[in-house]
C-alpha cells in the first residue's frame, strides 16, 4: 500500500475519472470533485483490483461487500449538499472510501459498518491517511448512532426495504438523507428530508445496492 505522502501513479487515472466520468456526466459541485481527486480510491480496494479503481464501476472489496461507483458515490454526495460545519452519520463504511470523502466535505462524520473485517479495513485507512474527523464504529448501521444524534446529513451505501426509523429519527430538522430503498435485486435512490418532522422524499433514479443487513433492514443470508 502507498504511504501518504509517495507519489501517487495513479493521479492521472483519478484526475481523468473526474473530468470524464463525474465533471462530464453533469457532477457540478467543486467541493466533491475537489475531494474525489484528492482521495486515492486504489488504497481501498484490494490490490489486484488497484488498476480498475478509477474505471466507473463498482469494486469487491471482500466479505461479499463492494466499493460504488465513482458516479454514483459523487452523485449522492452532490445531492446531499454537504456543508462544511455539518454532522454526518455514514451507514456502510466498507473500507473507508466514502468516509474518507465525507473526511474532506464535513466537520464530523460517523460511519458504521457491521463486517468486522471491513470495520478494521476502513478504521486502519482513516487513521493511516490521517482523517481526525471521521469516527468508525462496529455495529448495527440500521440502529443508526443515537448517542451522537441528530445528523444534518446522513448517506447509507446499502439497500434497505425501507427507510429504517431509527435513522430519519435522528436526522435533525432540515436535515437530509440519501438512501437507495426497494427489494434485494433493484432499488431507487431517495433523497429524504426532515420537514416539520415529517418525511418528504423524491425519488432520484433506478440503483442497486448491497442490502443493508441488521434489526430494521434485511436478514442475514
Amino acid at each position: 500500500m502507498q504511504e501518504p505522502g509517495q507519489s501517487d501513479p495513479f493521479a492521472a487515472a483519478r484526475h481523468s475519472m473526474v473530468v470524464h466520468q463525474l465533471r462530464n456526466r453533469g457532477i457540478y459541485d467543486e467541493r466533491v470533485l475537489r475531494a474525489m481527486d484528492m482521495v486515492p480510491r486504489h488504497e481501498f480496494v484490494p490490490a489486484h483490483l488497484q488498476r480498475d479503481a478509477y474505471d466507473d464501476n463498482p469494486l469487491p472489496i471482500g466479505e461479499g461487500q463492494t466499493v460504488s461507483q465513482p458516479y454514483i458515490v459523487a452523485y449522492m454526495l452532490e445531492v446531499l449538499e454537504i456543508a462544511a460545519g455539518n454532522r454526518v452519520l455514514e451507514i456502510g463504511t466498507g473500507t473507508g472510501y466514502q468516509a474518507a470523502l465525507l473526511g474532506h466535505l464535513a466537520r464530523e462524520v460517523y460511519t458504521m459498518e457491521r463486517v468486522p473485517a471491513l470495520f478494521e479495513a476502513a478504521q486502519a485507512n482513516v487513521e493511516r491517511f490521517g482523517y481526525s474527523n471521521v469516527t468508525v464504529i462496529n455495529g448495527d448501521g440500521t440502529r443508526g448512532l443515537p448517542e451522537h444524534a441528530p445528523y444534518d446529513r446522513i448517506i447509507v451505501a446499502a439497500a434497505a426495504p425501507d427507510i429504517p426509523a431509527p435513522l430519519f429519527e435522528q436526522l435533525a430538522e432540515g436535515g437530509r438523507m440519501v438512501i437507495p430503498v426497494g427489494p434485494p435485486d433493484i432499488q431507487e435512490l431517495l433523497l429524504v428530508r426532515k420537514q416539520d418532522g415529517s418525511a418528504v422524499t423524491k425519488k432520484l433514479e433506478g440503483c442497486r445496492f448491497v442490502p443493508l443487513v441488521g434489526e430494521t433492514g434485511f436478514p442475514p443470508q
